[in-house]
């Protein structure tokens, strides 16, 4: 089975566009949040954000609202950075990253 030049163009073509719309239509980060700064009491701008016991799988513990905050202690594991929550919870844990007020 042999494929003609203008089928593969064809396809070329169709391929390139799929990719060019991907990326035009891809969500991008919020404009509206920062990742948090080792050292920085940081606010989170999230309207909810989980408070875990470890990063990435670990147990659920609570959640920060906007305008309470979050001492970044630092590691960054992933997407997520441990600290200190101030607020509702007020002990230390791991947040996602990127979701704080930038200043």
């Amino acid at each position: 089975m042999s494929i003609t030049r203008t089928a593969l163009r064809a396809g070329i073509a169709a391929a390139g566009l799929a990719i060019a719309f991907t990326a035009l239509t891809a969500p991008t980060p919020s404009a509206e949040a920062a990742n948090g700064t080792v050292g920085q009491r940081e606010t989170v701008c999230a309207d909810s954000l989980y408070f875990r016991t470890a990063p990435h799988d670990g147990a659920f513990d609570g959640q920060l609202f906007r305008p309470q905050t979050f001492l970044v202690k630092g590691p960054k594991v992933g997407n997520y950075i441990y600290g200190f929550a101030y607020g509702d919870i007020n002990r230390n844990g791991w947040v996602a990253d990127g979701w704080f007020c930038p200043l």
